[in-house]
């Protein structure tokens, strides 16, 4: 069931500024998005990880690979988007590309979005105020509980252990729709599917969501001590 005005969700403004992009919040603030955050608060281990596959696959290949993925996630975003604010999976046409994004969001309304009770909003503006702001895919009602989604194309299945930034974005957004919404949200839900139409999901709620929560406020902190 799609609720589109359950919650009063105001549009936030991505601007540039002399200290990078950042999102104007309905507040009058210009703050850095979930992702900007992420990105600037990796660990030496995660960004050696990434330059190794670079250098192992070529530039070139790394960046043709980065290219194509993007695409089928932004078709497969699209698909879902369109079937929650109206019920139905609309039919793919010849492009191989399009096909194979239609089957991956097959795939996850089938197996994922079957467990929803209720949709608010899909690609939800939120922000934290004087922290952070982002969008996130999906608010709702997951198997009774209120919870934030996500939907999420992998060029191959994951293991829980290499997905940590997910559970802290889920966390992020989390955490923001409670201090603006008054919503008690304690639990994220990924809802993944790679090009062959493997679907996987992952769950964060109760201590996992708060431990999630605690390292999301803590990249917080490193990020304003690093560019305060």
């Amino acid at each position: 069931m799609y609720i589109p005005d359950k919650f009063k969700y105001e549009p936030i403004k991505r601007i540039d500024t002399p200290e990078g992009r950042r999102y104007a919040t309905p507040d009058g603030q210009k703050l850095p998005s979930v992702t900007t955050i992420l990105d600037a608060t990796k660990s030496e281990e995660s960004k050696k990880a990434l330059q190794e596959w670079r250098n192992r696959v070529g530039h070139k290949q790394a960046q043709q690979i980065t290219t194509e993925a993007a695409g089928r996630g932004t078709r497969m975003h699209k698909w879902i988007e369109d079937y929650i604010k109206t019920g139905v999976l609309g039919t793919p046409g010849s492009n191989p590309y399009s096909i194979q994004s239609h089957k991956m969001a097959e795939s996850i309304i089938k197996q994922g979005l079957v467990n929803c009770n209720e949709y608010w909003g899909t690609e939800v503006p939120l922000y934290f105020p004087s922290i952070y702001a982002g969008t996130t895919d999906l608010c709702g009602v997951h198997n009774g509980n209120e919870a934030i989604m996500d939907h999420k194309q992998t060029n191959k299945p994951k293991k829980r252990e290499w997905i940590d930034d997910y559970f802290v974005q889920l966390a992020a957004y989390a955490n923001a729709h409670n201090e603006v919404h008054g919503t008690k949200i304690r639990k994220g839900v990924i809802f993944m599917c790679d090009p062959n139409a493997v679907y996987q999901e992952f769950i964060i709620e109760g201590a996992e969501f708060d431990k999630y929560t605690d390292l999301w406020f803590k990249r917080c902190e490193q990020f304003y001590l690093k560019f305060a």
